[in-house]
């Protein structure tokens, strides 16, 4: 569980570095979506377990399709409806409900590569819920989510149990929304319930306005003991302390960017890494897999070592792409767009097998 949590969690922080980089749709399934996946334990690359472009007839409407689906025993389990990182979610809700009505599948899940809404039918037996039961989102990541995302990984899933939890999670998230609300504007009935149960006299409606901010101002400050009372608990059981003295790595890093000449990293190199990354995986450790982009060509190496070269991506030409493999050949292959480095898996993972 936690080599999973890490994986989640290092995949929101490289999100929140290269999210200015990633405009498209395709960029951002090949850069996060397919990636999130993959650390679920799907088979990305395998179209009987990870189907793309998943046909869902919708009525008269023939040849309709999802951008994936995750397949058991031939039959769709999860459809997944992904759209560009830059792109608001809620006005797609209804092109997933009308997919899902058509197959088998028990899940929708609607995701610009940073939010995963996951939706069933709680409501009406193959109708999906207006509202989705479960939201995760790869830049607030929380322990509570962490747990929840995890009944979602290959080797945990549970249909009936998932979905036995999911009413539960559903109106979990409501009574947050909820009491989220109550935090910054009480409402009437609040502050009545809230008078009924400390206030002897005569609820009027002066009386209920006078109310309003003292009870606003003491529901904040009892939050804010909690947390601080838990806070003091945990420093009172910590006994070591941060080195003030060492260099923070992050910083270091920071400043050894800063020091390199300005080169630009464009969306079809980001993507070609995530692409590699993705295929590297199944080899390697994925931490292990770094790029180092240059003015001519874009590196894809084994423990940032430039001497563990996997392969090269020259990608700033619109009429000369091409991948080079670090084989005795030195082979190189044309492609014509980012997508077709897949076609080298093999090759990729056999230089990758030299440096394991």
């Amino acid at each position: 569980m936690a080599d999973f949590n890490e994986k989640i969690r290092g995949l929101g922080e490289r999100v929140e570095k290269m999210k200015d980089n990633i405009q498209t749709e395709e960029a951002t399934k090949t850069s996060i979506i397919m990636p999130f996946f993959q650390m679920l334990g799907y088979d990305v690359f395998n179209p009987s377990e990870f189907t793309p472009e998943y046909i869902a007839d919708v009525g008269i409407k023939k040849g309709e399709k999802v951008d994936y689906a995750i397949m058991h025993e031939g039959e769709p389990l999860i459809l997944i409806e992904a759209k560009a990182l830059t792109e608001v979610l809620t006005k797609h809700d209804s092109q997933l409900f009308r997919y899902f009505g058509t197959t088998k599948a028990k899940f929708g899940i609607l995701t610009n590569g940073v939010t995963y809404k996951f939706f069933t039918d709680l409501e009406e037996q193959n109708k999906m819920d207006p509202t989705p039961f479960f939201t995760f989102d790869l830049l607030d990541i929380r322990d509570s989510t962490l747990a929840e995302l995890s009944k979602f990984k290959k080797e945990n899933f549970d249909v009936d149990k998932i979905f036995n939890t999911a009413s539960e999670l559903k109106y979990n998230g409501k009574i947050k929304e909820l009491l989220s609300e109550l935090w910054d504007n009480p409402s009437e009935d609040f502050t009545h319930f809230v008078l009924n149960n400390v206030y002897e006299g005569r609820k009027t409606k002066n009386v209920v306005s006078q109310f309003e901010p003292i009870i606003k101002k003491a529901f904040k400050q009892f939050i804010n003991e909690m947390v601080n009372d838990k806070l003091n608990a945990a420093l009172k059981t910590t006994s070591g302390e941060v080195d003030q003295g060492k260099e923070d790595p992050q910083e270091a890093e920071e400043d050894e960017e800063k020091s390199k000449p300005e080169i630009i990293t464009t969306e079809e190199e980001i993507q070609g890494f995530a692409i590699a990354r993705l295929i590297l995986s199944e080899v390697v450790d994925e931490e292990r897999v770094h790029y180092r982009d240059n003015k001519s060509y874009f590196n894809i190496l084994i423990d940032d070592n430039i001497r563990k070269w996997v392969c090269r991506l020259g990608l700033n030409s619109e009429n000369n792409k091409y991948i080079q493999l670090n084989n005795e050949e030195r082979t190189s292959f044309p492609i014509n767009r980012v997508s077709e480095i897949t076609k080298h898996r093999d090759e990729i993972r056999s230089v990758a097998e030299s440096f394991k």
